[in-house]
């Protein structure tokens, strides 16, 4: 394997630049801008938290009692989950090395096979440049100057060819197919049917979509929201791959009409980082640039899969590890992407290409700690204790003690909680020892220039919002953030779910957002907070939520409790999905149904005033156009922005000024031009927009300016909660596949894990198995346990896997029945997809008759 070169003094180990007086001005490093006149993420509700999101045994709580889970396909002709069926496992040595050839083998594969040569190479030539557009898989951001000619990974490739599919999924495959029939195909050939073409709707007691004209489906909408009681009946979902101009357009509409009902992926993702960092540092977003990853001296991951899920990030930190950077991956499983990396971009460097063809690529990780599921924050006490022992032995070199005092709040009852911690509960905990943990700590015991990068491992543990506190501890006694090099990193998995927050998408109230929005509008936005998704999904079953409105996404598939979410579909008067493909979640409606085709970033958008730019906000705050390429297939697709204004003119009528939504959908400059005056720092939009490479929001905590209540970056004395499990019982996290994105599935493969030709798997402790008496690759059923109540998935496919004793793993959404929809995260209300407590037997339905299954279905009804 290449070696790390010693440290460059030049890049990382800037030694002089480490004192908390040397704190970077605005502008000081490319491209970031003046200095910013407010943090805006909308980061801080008017209400610091909700009460119904705390876990309170005080608090009386609605009970939805556990839907029918194994049960539900013979329940329901149309399956809300994926086809049980098994696709033929075959099992291969784990990768030890990320992308590389295959990596280029598979992008050519996907793009020609989809799109075609012609179209689909357009597509990726086109993506992640200047003058393109942005891709529509995850928010890892571009090169601020140089970009190489394939600006793409792998993963983006299968974005990109999926959007670019030149096949038709129009009325013609809609009038063949039943929805009970589209729901027995697996989501991926759901994904392989095509893009979709065509409006089409579901009247009570159809089992077709069939065709129908916009206006008509305009008209339903707006009957269906104008016939509600309360505008509060409604709720109105977006997935973080909607931009930027079509989100203002959204939550504009929704609040005109009269509702704060604007759930988002979000809820289910990095709200724990924003409810963790809002309140510490006063801007609920990274405080890191694509920079500050190349010059850090020390990066931690955890809870976080980057060879898979962000693969663009290895590139970023090959380039840290060449500069000497060490790395430090806290994660249950050993994932190829952070053991070694294979760049494509260097089989175009004749001094690389070679060793990139041959070698074994660059080794990434140099501590790996093999976390317990839900054991970060232990792990990260642990490491914290060693560093204040190091401190008692050399006094002001381990705590930036000038930061601490000129910068922070809290910090005396942090060390003391720190202190007080047993190693006995860390370790226990954690999983990890305290030998290991001192070596972790002396990585960094003399370093300044820190990152912590984290993702969903970490915000959908229970005490996710907890652990990320802990992160931000660890940064400010190191004095690591407001300084080249340094930082807090929540890593986003959507292309704009930041930019969609940024654009207020979001379920709650912000008093200064509201006033702008109110006087650049003329109209009175309601005050009271709405529903975010795990109240919405609540909402929905009990009749408290009569229309649900998806702009994207697929929450059937995304969301916890899958069957609950069916049953509160099924129930609505009118589901709409607005999308590019057909997934599961377009098959489980309400009476009616209205499923409406949309542009994807590649498409070309041609409105009266010409060819239209909309824009999206990556991880580190860059905002960037998007321009289509792909001329949109034959058929009757809108813009995502036609679409919200053809609604919203339908639905408010008078109560709107109708010229204006129609001046907005005719020239995007002009939904610009009124974020220009709404959102700080989005000033000059139109011409900030047009620059290469877009430009950088504002960003307090990067330049120490911390807009918290009290002007400071706050410390945070947190419990360590104990959870004591019964002998039979595992502790599940799900996962994505590397074929996968979010709920996009587009193989049955995941070759870094040798997963190949199925997707029903279980990756489980060989001494957990053997306990157990399940044997390799037998075959199992799978049981959630909380609050006395179980939900059970069966035929899942048992696969020895190197993990820690008491842990394992499965994929979404075939897990996510599993999860219970009150099992939250505190503060954030995030779904704890990260921690599931379960039992795993061998199957019992194996051998079992279709009439015995259907006795216990009518038993089960009859109890």
């Amino acid at each position: 394997m290449e070696d790390s070169p010693v440290t460059d003094p030049s890049k990382a180990g800037k030694q002089h630049e480490q004192a908390a007086s040397q704190a970077p001005q605005s502008g000081e490093r490319p491209d970031q801008g003046t200095a910013p006149v407010a943090d805006y993420e909308i980061p801080n509700a008017d209400k610091s938290t909700k009460s119904s999101h705390e876990a309170s045994a005080d608090v009386p709580k609605h009970h939805i009692p556990a839907p029918e889970t194994a049960n539900a396909k013979f329940l329901h002709p149309i399956l809300a989950q994926p086809p049980e069926a098994l696709t033929g496992l075959r099992l291969e040595e784990r990768a030890k090395v990320a992308a590389g050839v295959t990596a280029v083998l598979k992008s050519m594969q996907f793009s020609w096979g989809e799109g075609g040569v012609g179209r689909g190479s357009k597509a990726l030539l086109s993506m992640n440049q200047t003058d393109g557009f942005d891709c529509s898989s995850c928010a890892w951001p571009d090169p601020d100057h140089h970009r190489s000619v394939a600006e793409f990974c792998e993963n983006g490739a299968k974005a990109a060819a999926s959007d670019a599919d030149d096949r038709a999924a129009g009325p013609e495959f809609f009038a063949r197919h039943s929805l009970a029939e589209l729901s027995r195909m697996t989501d991926r050939d759901q994904n392989n049917a095509g893009r979709l073409t065509h409006p089409m709707v579901k009247r009570p007691g159809d089992n077709h979509y069939s065709p129908i004209a916009w206006p008509e489906a305009f008209d339903i909408i707006a009957r269906e929201l104008n016939a509600l009681k309360s505008p509060d009946e409604a709720a109105f979902y977006t997935s973080g791959k909607v931009p930027n101009e079509p989100a203002f357009l959204f939550q504009l509409f929704v609040r005109q009409f009269g509702t704060n009902n604007l759930p988002d992926c979000s809820n289910m993702c990095h709200e724990s980082s924003g409810s963790a960092l809002s309140p510490t540092l006063g801007l609920g977003k990274g405080s890191v640039t694509l920079n500050d990853i190349h010059e850090a001296e020390v990066i931690l991951i955890i809870g976080q899969n980057p060879g898979t899920n962000h693969p663009r990030m290895l590139t970023a930190l090959q380039k840290a590890k060449r500069n000497g950077a060490k790395i430090i991956s806290i994660n249950p499983l050993i994932e190829a992407g952070l053991v070694a990396f294979k760049n494509p971009q260097d089989f175009m460097n004749p001094l690389r290409a070679l060793g990139a063809l041959m070698g074994d690529g660059t080794p990434i990780t140099d501590l790996y700690l093999q976390v317990r599921v839900d054991g970060d924050m232990a792990l990260l006490r642990g490491i914290m204790k060693h560093l204040f022992e190091a401190e008692d032995r050399n006094p002001g070199q381990v705590v930036d003690r000038a930061f601490v005092d000129k910068f922070t709040t809290g910090f005396a009852e942090f060390e003391q909680n720190i202190r007080a911690t047993s190693w006995k509960d860390i370790e226990e905990a954690s999983g990890i020892s305290r030998a290991q943990l001192l070596e972790a700590a002396n990585i960094m015991a003399n370093k300044q220039k820190i990152i912590t990068c984290w993702a969903m491992g970490v915000t959908q543990q229970r005490n996710g919002v907890q652990t990320i506190q802990e992160i931000v501890n660890l940064q400010l006694m190191k004095g690591a953030i407001g300084k080249p090099g340094a930082g807090t990193c929540p890593v986003r998995g959507h292309s704009n779910v930041q930019g969609d927050r940024t654009m207020g998408i979001w379920e709650r109230v912000h008093s200064g957002f509201l006033d702008a929005l109110e006087k650049e509008f003329s109209f009175k936005a309601p005050r009271e907070d709405g529903l975010d998704v795990v109240e919405t999904i609540k909402g929905m079953h009990d009749g408290r939520i009569k229309v649900y409105f998806g702009l994207g996404g697929n929450l059937l598939a995304a969301g916890p409790d899958t069957e609950l979410i069916a049953e509160g579909m099924r129930r609505q008067n009118l589901t709409v999905y607005v999308g590019t493909k057909l997934n599961r979640g377009h098959l489980t409606t309400g009476k009616t149904s209205l499923l409406l085709p949309c542009f994807t970033h590649a498409d070309i958008d041609m409105q009266r005033s010409g060819q239209q730019l909309t824009s999206c906000e990556n991880s580190m705050g860059v905002v960037s156009q998007n321009k289509g390429v792909l001329v949109p297939l034959a058929g009757e697709m809108m813009s995502e922005v036609a679409i919200i204004s053809g609604m919203a003119i339908a639905t408010l009528g008078a109560k709107t000024n109708i010229a204006d939504w129609v001046a907005m959908t005719e020239d995007y400059d002009v939904i610009r031009d009124h974020i220009s005056r709404v959102i700080p720092g989005f000033e000059d939009f139109n011409q900030k927009l047009r620059r290469p490479g877009g430009f950088y929001l504002p960003n307090g905590p990067r330049e120490r300016k911390f807009t918290t209540q009290n002007g400071k970056a706050n410390f945070t004395t947190t419990q360590l909660h104990k959870h004591t499990l019964l002998p039979d019982q595992l502790v599940l996290m799900t996962v994505r596949s590397h074929d996968q994105f979010n709920t996009t599935i587009y193989e049955y493969n995941d070759r870094y894990r040798g997963i190949h030709g199925e997707r029903r798997v279980l990756f489980m402790n060989v001494q957990d198995m053997a306990t157990r008496g399940i044997k390799p690759q037998g075959l199992i059923d799978i049981t959630s346990h909380f609050e006395g109540e179980e939900r059970t998935v069966e035929k899942f496919v048992a696969v020895p896997y190197d993990i820690p004793k008491g842990n394992v793993a499965a994929y979404f959404p075939e897990a996510n029945p599993l999860v219970p929809i009150a099992s939250v995260a505190k503060v954030s209300n995030t779904p704890t997809s990260k921690y599931v407590v379960v039992t795993v037997v061998p199957t019992k339905t194996a051998n079992a008759t279709q009439e015995e299954l259907e006795a216990r279905v009518k038993a089960r009804e009859l109890a």
